[in-house]
This record gives structure tokens, C-alpha cells and sequence, in this order.
């Protein structure tokens, strides 16, 4: 290094940008959650509205807390500290503001899509093809910003931190490009290139691998750094957290297959997932301990920091969660909480502790220095902290007793040998008054949230904003030589490039071994010659589905356990799905699953569903299920028939060109006849056009196929 010191300037402005960012969408997508919250057992706060339903705010509020909220925050954090790790102003201003401004359409066009009914139904990845085209090129600008950065530093060695942002950039573009290969139809509908099973695998290699990789290694990094800098010590081990990020890196990957235990999915790949999800608790409880290790000695300053009190916390919750993941990935604990709202319980520990937490002791580190002022009240501040902690109590705690209590209601029996419960309605009303104890810890949580706004905005008032901040730093120069018994991990920390590749390199093993050969071994996913593709009237009712986000709150799946066949009928095969792009398998049961809601054991007639989708109520006394009333009168899109069977056509569906020709044709006939059966059944204003026929089409037609195997 050189001895002369030269003078350049941090780009304050970036950061306050995506910090406000931050805190604007955190107070909406903790508001839409809290509508959330109180609509799963007040179906009147549906408001009878098309855009308004539980189906359709529900993953708005996942992708506005997810990507809208924790994406902020991670740009706010690491914005911030690259520049001071790196000892150098980001490479572009530029294209830091492409990023931030880029960020912020894609989060609107987000909003606005959801609501509007534009999905491709994968949980997490719901936004369509236009909007993945950006979020990849936005991601890309991101991380050709940061490595320009990186290249054109002042500090030879990469901070550990460094290692977490890199390998978060590299593991998302990878998880983001492989799963929304989908084929377009239209300039807002597109098909997933991969159907069922195999669709499932990547859509949960994804999901799992979306919480590991940017809930999490993000803000693993953003701990690294401000973790040591609010109690002004080192990293209490260095060897610790080079275990920790390449074994966690390594291992995350391969964890996907524990959210599709029990299902139809190969039992070798099921196995993969449960085997390294609980080898992941060593990792993550090793950078858990590293974060709380570093504030040793520091333990009388939490008492009256609030930052450091939320610190404290969300490295717990991240503690807690990475504890509870392995566990309920367990086969035998997995039987119990996968479709209840254990998971929800779960999920939030994470969402609420970890990320918000993390976030809000960052924000109020981090403000009152870029505005060099104090914050504005420490009282306030941990007033927020102890509201926002009781409120993840109040949130959490009555959903693991919703879970336990749906598990047991589900699986019980009568001396006699029949279900206890058969009316599925009966285990929804018992947790009703605990979803109730879930809001008041949900709107616990807001006001908490709120009080911080609050105090941002005055500590923001009283200061004086520094946009460009200055600082010195000697030149980086020459090359580098290891010197002799240096560190081995110190060569890969300087040279970013072969960070990168390695951690490219670590991250791809796993999803090979289990995609691959479920998508070239032909016997994992076997075909069953009845199962045939669907008519075009089902087909747009599969889309119309879809669309209004049933799959929310109904599964697809019926697994190998006797009081799920006893309830629903034979468990799901693989083959089933082959066509189904995408898969409808679900993650939570809020009404009863419906892989054969057409069979014979379960047939409905097509009256009870066309009133069970104007007003459940009518037909399920106590339901907590929106309406439905524009299926009744919106028209069914017969003119993108032809289209969307051509698509399906290319993805492998066998439709030959005359049943596509056909298609508008059949899918009228078939419509008619629909229509005509529901005058009968005393609909007279039964209309063969509109969706509501294509629906219930749909729905009559779920486990038909398979029940003609089991006839024969």
C-alpha cells in the first residue's frame, strides 16, 4: 500500500434513499398483513371486492414484507457498509439510482399485478414474466455495481460480510433465473416450463432457497458489520465465521425437498432435503453464536440501548427459527405441522425477529449518523422494542396452538373407527379465537413499527444530512503475494472473482444432484395412462383458480396417512400432475384439500358450488371463506383458449392441432351443458360465459382420472 492517503467521498444519499424505502414499505406491508390477519376469520374485510380478497392480499403481503420491506433493507445495509469496508465510494452513481428507482417500479408494477388477479401461483415467485425480466435486470445492475465497487477498492481484505453479499448475489440470480423459466401467453399470463412434481421440486429449491438467500445471508452480512460497530468490538471469531459461511452456503442449497414431505415427490430426493436440513442447525447456530459473542462485555449497554436490544433479539429469533426449520423437517414432526399453521407460526419467528428487528436496530443506528444528530428518543425507541417483542409473542405462540389443535382435530378418530371431525369446517371455527389472538399480536407488532416511524422522522428533523461523506484512505496497490504461514482462507478473501466462482460452484451441487435426474431418470415420476389433459372450459378454470390465489388456502396433495385418505381418498401419485403446469399442491390447509373435490366420495353438485362461490355461507354455515359474486358476471376469456393450449402444446401437454382448432368450440359445448345442468338444478340465471361455468368445470374435474384406475 501506498503511505499517501487520498480524499474521496461515501455516497450518503443511496443510502437514506433505500432507508426510507425501507421504512415506507414496512409500514405497508405490515399494514396489508394485518388486513391479512383479521380477513382469514372476518370474511366480511374481503369487502365483497374483486381485488380485495384474502387470496390476492395474502401474497401481496409476502411479496411486500419479502422484497419490497427485507429488499430495502438489505440495499440500505449494504450500500452503506460496502463503502466502508472497501474504503471507497460505490463504483456508479448511476447505477446506484437505476437500482434504487428500478427496485421501486418493480415493487408498484408488483402491487398492482397481485391485485389485479396477474399470477403465476408459485408462493414467493407469484409476479409474472414482464416483472421477472426487470427483477433480473435490476438484480444484475445491482451486483455489476457491487463487484465494480469491490475491484476498485482501497482495502485489500474482503470483510466477511463481503463474502455473505456476494454469495447472496450470485445464489438469488441463480434461484430467480432457474425458476421462472416460463413459457408467455399473453402479455401478463405465462405457463411454468416445468409441470407437477418436478415443478414442485424447483418452485421449493427456490422458496426454501428465497429465505436462505435473501432473508438471511444478506442479513447475516448486514450482523457482521453492524453488529461489531454498536458495541465497537471485533468479531468475537474469525475461524468461526468462515465455518459458518461455507457450510452454511453449501448446505442450505440441498433443503429445499422438506417442504414436500409426505408427497409424491421421489422418496430419495424427500430424503436429501430432511438429511441436510438437519445438518444446517451446526452452521446456523455458529453465526448465531458468533453475533452474540461479539457483544461480550457489552451486556450492561443493553439495558439502555434499544439498537442493541434488537440485535439481541433478532439474532435469537434467527437462532430459533434455524432451530426449528431442521426440526420440523423431521418426517415425524413434519407430519404434524405441514399444512397447519404451525408453519405460519414458524415462518414469522423469522420474519418478524430476525428481519425486522435487524432492521429497525440498523435504521436507528444508521440515521442519526447520516444526519449527524442523536436519536431523537432512546425512550421511544425501546418503548417500540418491548411492544414489537410482546406483539411476536402474541403472533407466534397462539399459532402453535392453532397448529397442534388442527393436527389433532384432523387425525382423531371415534372408538368406532370414523373420523371424529369429518366436516372439515369444524377445525377451522375451533382456531378461530386463536387467529384472533394473532391480530392483536400482528397489530401489537404495527403500532410498534409505527412509534419508530415517528421517532426516524423527528431524529431526521433535528439533524443536518451529510450527502457525501468524507473520508481518506491510501491507495490499493500492486499485486498480492500469500506471505509465508499467512491464513489459508486469506487468498480467496482478496481475490473477489474466485469468491465468487467458488461460491457459484458450492451453491450448484446441491440442486443438481436432486433436479437432475428427477427431470432425466424417467421413473421418478412415472405416468398413469388415464390421467389426460384437461378439456379447454377446465383449463380456463385451472387459470381462474389460479387467479383469484385458492391455492392459498387449499391444498392440492393428499398424503399417505389414514385420516387423509379416509378424508379425501387415495393419496396422490406423481403422475397425476404431469400436466399441470404449474403445480396447485399448497402449503397450508384453511379449507379442505381438493385433489379429489370431483371424485365420487367428494362430488359436489354443480348448484352447491355455484352458491358455495357466491356466498359460502349458504352452503357451509360458519365458513370463513370470501365471495365470490363476479365470477357470476365476469365473461370467460374464450379468445386466449387457443393460444394457451398452443402454449401448453409446446410445454410437452399432448393436445393435437385439431383439438386446438377445436378448442373454442369444445370449450362452448362443454360450457353449455354446465350451464344447462345448474337451470335444472334451480340456477335459472345459470350464464354458459361466465367464469364461475369454468370454475366449477374445473373443480369437477380434480381426481376424476385417477378414480378411473381404482375403477378398473
Amino acid at each position: 500500500m501506498s503511505g499517501q492517503l487520498e480524499k474521496f467521498y461515501y455516497d450518503n444519499k443511496i443510502v437514506k434513499m433505500f432507508a426510507y424505502a425501507t421504512i415506507l414499505w414496512g409500514v405497508v406491508g405490515m399494514l396489508v398483513g394485518l388486513l391479512v390477519a383479521f380477513q382469514i376469520y372476518i370474511p366480511a374485510l374481503n369487502f365483497n371486492l374483486e381485488f380485495t380478497t384474502f387470496g390476492r392480499t395474502r401474497p401481496l403481503h409476502t411479496n411486500a414484507v419479502i422484497f419490497a420491506f427485507v429488499g430495502n433493507g438489505i440495499f440500505t445495509g449494504v450500500y452503506y457498509s460496502l463503502q466502508r469496508l472497501l474504503k471507497t465510494r460505490m463504483w456508479s452513481d448511476k447505477l446506484s439510482a437505476i437500482n434504487f428507482w428500478g427496485w421501486q417500479i418493480i415493487i408498484v408494477a408488483a402491487a398492482v399485478t397481485l391485485l389485479a388477479g396477474f399470477t403465476t401461483g408459485k408462493e414467493y415467485a407469484e409476479l409474472e414474466w414482464p416483472i421477472d425480466i426487470a427483477i433480473a435486470g435490476i438484480w444484475v445492475v445491482f451486483g455489476w455495481n457491487m463487484f465494480a465497487t469491490i475491484l476498485a477498492r482501497r482495502e485489500r481484505h474482503l470483510y466477511v460480510a463481503i463474502w455473505f453479499y456476494i454469495a447472496t448475489f450470485v445464489t438469488v440470480a441463480v434461484l430467480h433465473i432457474v425458476n421462472s423459466f416460463e413459457l408467455p401467453v399473453s402479455f401478463m399470463k405465462s405457463y411454468s416450463f416445468y409441470a407437477g412434481v418436478q415443478d414442485a421440486l424447483v418452485q421449493w429449491w427456490y422458496g426454501h432457497n428465497a429465505v436462505a438467500f435473501f432473508l438471511t445471508t444478506p442479513y447475516l452480512g448486514l450482523m457482521y458489520y453492524f453488529v461489531p460497530k454498536a458495541v465497537n468490538r471485533p468479531v468475537y471469531s474469525y475461524k468461526l465465521s468462515i465455518i459458518h459461511f461455507w457450510a452454511l452456503i453449501f448446505l442450505y442449497i440441498w433443503a429445499g425437498p422438506h417442504h414436500l414431505l409426505y408427497t409424491s415427490l421421489p422418496e430419495w430426493a424427500q430424503t436429501l432435503g430432511v438429511v441436510f436440513s438437519v445438518m444446517l442447525i451446526a452452521p446456523s447456530w455458529g453465526g448465531m453464536i458468533n453475533g452474540l459473542l461479539t457483544m461480550r462485555g457489552a451486556w450492561d449497554r443493553v439495558r439502555d440501548s434499544a439498537v442493541l436490544k434488537f440485535f439481541v433479539v433478532a439474532i435469537t429469533a434467527y437462532g430459533m427459527s434455524t432451530f426449528e426449520g431442521p426440526m420440523l423437517s423431521l418426517k415425524n414432526v413434519n407430519a404434524i405441522s405441514h399444512f397447519t399453521d404451525w408453519t405460519i407460526a414458524h415462518v414469522h419467528i423469522g420474519a418478524l425477529g430476525w428481519n425486522g428487528f435487524l432492521t429497525f436496530g440498523m435504521i436507528y443506528w444508521l440515521i442519526p449518523r447520516m444526519f449527524n444528530t442523536k436519536l431523537h428518543s432512546e425512550k421511544l425507541a425501546n418503548a417500540h422494542f418491548w411492544i414489537g417483542t410482546v406483539g411476536i409473542l402474541f403472533y407466534a405462540l397462539p399459532l402453535y396452538w392453532a397448529g397442534f389443535t388442527q393436527y389433532l382435530m384432523w387425525q382423531e378418530f371415534t372408538p368406532d373407527g370414523f373420523l371424529a371431525y369429518p366436516n372439515f369446517l369444524e377445525t377451522v371455527t375451533q382456531i378461530i379465537p386463536m387467529y384472533a389472538m394473532r391480530s392483536i399480536g400482528g397489530t401489537l407488532y404495527f403500532v410498534g413499527a409505527l412509534l419508530f416511524v415517528v421517532n426516524i422522522i423527528k431524529t431526521v428533523k433535528a439533524g443536518s444530512f451529510t450527502a457525501n461523506e468524507e473520508a481518506q484512505a491510501p491507495a490499493l496497490e500492486g499485486a498480492y503475494n500469500a506471505s509465508i504461514g499467512e491464513y489459508w482462507h486469506r487468498p480467496i478473501e482478496r481475490k473477489p472473482i474466485r469468491l465468487l466462482i467458488f461460491a457459484l460452484v458450492v451453491i450448484l451441487i446441491g440442486g443438481a444432484v436432486e433436479m437432475v435426474p428427477t427431470f432425466l431418470v424417467e421413473s421418478n415420476v412415472p405416468t398413469i395412462e388415464a390421467v389426460k389433459p384437461y378439456t379447454p372450459l377446465e383449463l380456463q378454470g385451472r387459470d381462474i383458480y389460479i387467479k383469484e390465489g385458492c391455492y392459498n388456502c387449499h391444498s392440492q396433495m393428499i398424503r399417505p396417512f389414514r385420516h387423509e385418505t379416509e378424508r379425501y381418498g387415495d393419496y396422490s401419485k406423481s403422475g397425476e400432475f404431469v400436466y399441470d403446469h404449474p403445480f396447485q399442491w399448497g402449503s397450508k390447509r384453511t379449507g379442505p384439500d381438493l385433489a379429489r373435490e370431483g371424485s365420487k366420495k367428494l362430488r359436489k353438485s354443480h348448484s352447491w358450488h355455484y352458491n358455495h362461490m357466491f356466498d359460502p355461507t349458504t352452503m357451509s354455515p360458519g365458513s370463513v371463506m370470501p365471495r365470490y359474486p363476479w365470477l357470476m358476471v365476469k365473461e370467460i376469456d374464450v379468445r386466449s383458449t387457443t393460444s394457451k393450449m398452443a402454449a401448453m402444446q409446446k410445454l410437452g401437454v399432448p393436445y393435437t392441432d385439431a383439438e386446438i382448432k377445436s378448442g373454442k368450440a369444445d370449450l362452448k359445448a362443454q360450457a353449455e351443458g354446465i350451464a344447462a345442468e345448474l337451470v335444472e338444478q334451480g340456477i335459472k340465471e345459470a350464464d354458459a360465459n361466465k367464469e364461475i361455468i369454468a370454475l366449477i368445470a374445473y373443480l369437477q374435474r380434480l381426481g376424476t382420472d385417477v378414480e378411473k384406475v381404482a375403477e378398473k
